[in-house]
């Protein structure tokens, strides 16, 4: 399963831990609002960061990863609601935020790279 990419790699594993969550959401929680807002978000992460391996340019390249950042951060907003509302455990929310903020710098650091590098 390991693709030799750490971004594309921990946001596929992050994806599927949000899955996860957002079945428990609809099942134990019976709340759907949240469950869909988070789900999208999420896995629009992953997706992103693999369109951008395969962009027809430097711009797209960088322009799929800003998209993949945006999603990251709406996606750490979810997350912080749900453990406010207390629809998870900040035990399980916080180990969430983590790799949530975990990919977030990993996106940061690729984008920061790219732009130098489009500048060069």
């Amino acid at each position: 399963m390991k693709t030799q990419n750490i971004l594309l790699d921990k946001s596929l594993l992050f994806a599927a831990r949000i899955v996860k969550l957002h079945r428990y959401l609809l099942k134990e929680k019976h709340e759907s609002i949240i469950a869909k807002q988070i789900i999208r978000s999420a896995t629009s992460i992953g997706a992103n960061a693999n369109e951008a391996v395969y962009g027809i340019s430097k711009a797209d390249f960088i322009s799929k990863l800003q998209i993949s950042l945006k999603e990251t951060a709406e996606t750490e907003y979810w997350l912080r609601l749900l453990i406010l509302s207390e629809y998870i455990s900040e035990k399980e929310g916080e180990s969430l935020l983590t790799d949530c903020l975990e990919i977030k710098r990993l996106l940061i650091s690729s984008l920061n790279t790219s732009k130098q590098n489009n500048m060069s």
